[in-house]
């Protein structure tokens, strides 16, 4: 997979090729992808995603995969396997096998059990509530724990006892000895382990006691002998207790922090706690509906993996935090897809139409190329029939000034076939339209070198060939820019009532009855579109992907 070059370096990219000309690190880069499995993955980890597997390439470096699997109450196997398919889908591979931080329990106990012998860790009695109010405040020191002096030999027996399943959870728990008056609350003797009876996806019922995230990850980075470890904006404050845990076992080389700022998408949340409230209510229809922000969402609804990585390049990488618009991403989606879709024929709101001077019984083929951007495209054949369906939005009885469809005894042209004229139309006994009569003229099929022109021209498909279809109209998931910023509103309120509309009498050209899952079309004139999972040869299913062009640029919610 190639790279797009960059114009000028990122920051990231500035220090690693300081690094390499220093000859740190034995001119080496190894990043890590660290994703905790409690969840499946947004777009926000698929920047992260391209920014550490990119930076591997780029350097001639590797990248590993790791889960930080340090909390079994919310881990679960199905995310692993889910985060698994969702790098892989993005196009990246990681060096060796795959690996986790519960590969390493065993070494973070030890390296526990040492920092107790140095006197630098301790057992604490107290309540987890407790010990937050005695942190203090950023401007007022906190208060040392009762049990902060505990001899070395009680810490390690109580400690001993903690992973023997001694106490219940919750009873104690053991901290870092660093300064209860630093200015960095994250250095005010942070919790290290704590006591969890849960079983452990991959260790199974092995430890009660599990590392604190801010102890294992950068003692696990430096297993692994990362070289730069990325995180995001967040995790600035954690670097000092990062460093501090390395100093108590580092030796040689170690792994450096750097911080860039994370994806902020407007008209989303990226939590994945909102975003498990979402699926555990049954607000959408699992992790991956295609509403979600999920990559494993957004693979469904029909977004490409190319599209993703060329967003991510295009937003590039900051050290301050923004928020990109939602539009930016659909734009790069629509570009890709531009150039790879296939066009084709598809009636989403059909109105029938018969051509009253066409011959009956009568079927003849009309040839379309495939895709007009592509210079090596096939094309295919579409019959044409006496009787036809377009779209109901294409025909007004009493249409505006520059209207351009079709109206009583106006003119149009079906794509790739003929110019026809409406002459007459019917309605039900609610006024609605239900069919037009017209005529066509045979001397204007497209590319007959016919003379004359219409300004109009619709797309089509043949009522006696068309197959029936579900096509599903989604939109934005919220309709507020950032519906979990207002502090007075739950960012439920905000969420899009029109962002699934089900159409289930849709009309498709007939070569889409065993169109594969995952295919993405641009049904012509109307937007991009992916066959769902759901769909079968009875009945095909289509997500649209993304609009023709951006219906929201100039809408105000």
């Amino acid at each position: 997979m190639e790279l797009q070059n960059e114009k000028s370096l990122n920051f990231i990219e500035q220090i690693i090729e300081t690094d390499l000309e220093n000859g740190k690190n034995g001119n080496r880069v190894l990043t890590r992808f660290p994703p905790e499995p409690n969840g499946y993955l947004h777009i926000g980890h698929a920047k992260s995603i391209c920014l550490n597997f990119g930076l591997g390439i780029k350097y001639n470096g590797q990248t590993n995969l790791r889960f930080d699997d340090t909390n079994p109450v919310k881990e679960d196997e199905e995310y692993v396997d889910s985060i698994i398919e969702d790098v892989k889908w993005l196009g990246f591979n990681w060096d060796g096998e795959i690996r986790y931080a519960s590969d390493y329990f065993e070494q973070l106990y030890q390296w526990a059990v040492q920092m107790i012998k140095e006197g630098k860790a301790y057992v604490d009695d107290q309540p987890s509530e407790l010990i937050s109010q005695q942190r203090g405040t950023p401007q007022k020191p906190g208060d040392e724990s009762p049990y902060r002096n505990r001899t070395i030999e009680e810490n390690l027996d109580l400690f001993e006892q903690m992973r023997s399943g001694k106490f219940q959870n919750g009873e104690r728990v053991l901290r870092a000895k660093v300064d209860m008056a630093s200015p960095n609350m994250q250095m005010r003797d942070p919790v290290m382990y704590r006591i969890m009876h849960a079983h452990h996806h991959r260790t199974g019922d092995q430890w009660c006691i599990y590392p604190m995230y801010d102890y294992a990850h950068g003692q696990s980075d430096y297993i692994e002998n990362i070289t730069h470890s990325i995180c995001t904006l967040e995790f600035e404050n954690h670097r000092p207790l990062y460093n501090w845990f390395l100093d108590q076992v580092a030796n040689g080389d170690r792994p450096q922090q750097i911080e860039f700022a994370r994806l902020n998408l407007n008209y989303t949340v990226m939590s994945k706690r909102k975003l498990l409230e979402l699926v555990k209510d049954n607000y959408v229809n699992g992790w991956d509906d295609p509403r979600m922000p999920t990559i494993s969402g957004l693979r469904r609804r029909g977004y490409t993996p190319e599209s993703i990585r060329n967003f991510a390049d295009r937003i590039g990488v900051a050290k301050r935090d923004n928020v990109i618009e939602f539009g930016l991403l659909e734009f790069m989606v629509r570009e890709h897809l531009n150039k790879i879709a296939d066009r084709v024929m598809a009636v989403i709101n059909p109105l029938k139409i018969t051509l009253t001077n066409y011959p009956d019984g009568v079927t003849e083929d009309i040839e379309l190329v495939n895709n007009p951007e592509d210079p090596n495209s096939q094309s295919r054949k579409l019959p044409f029939s006496k009787h036809l369906f377009i779209e109901q939005d294409d025909f007004m009885i009493d249409p505006p000034k520059k209207y351009f469809r079709l109206s009583p005894g106006s003119e149009v042209r079906l794509k790739g076939a003929y110019i026809i004229r409406c002459d007459e139309y019917r309605t039900d006994e609610n006024g609605k339209v239900t069919e037009l009569l017209c005529t066509y003229d045979p001397d204007t099929r497209s590319g007959a070198g016919e003379s004359r022109k219409v300004k109009g021209t619709l797309h089509w498909v043949s009522a006696d060939h068309c197959i029936d279809a579900e096509v599903r109209l989604y939109d934005r998931l919220f309709t507020h820019e950032a519906p979990d910023s207002d502090k007075d509103h739950d960012f439920k309120e905000f969420l899009n009532p029109n962002s699934l509309q089900v159409l289930a009498n849709c009309k498709l050209e007939p070569g889409l009855k065993e169109a594969a899952i995952g295919t993405k079309f641009q049904f012509q004139r109307i937007g991009y579109f992916c066959v769902d999972k759901d769909s079968t040869a009875e009945m095909p299913v289509f997500n649209r992907t993304v609009t023709l062009k951006d219906s929201w640029s100039n809408s105000t919610n």
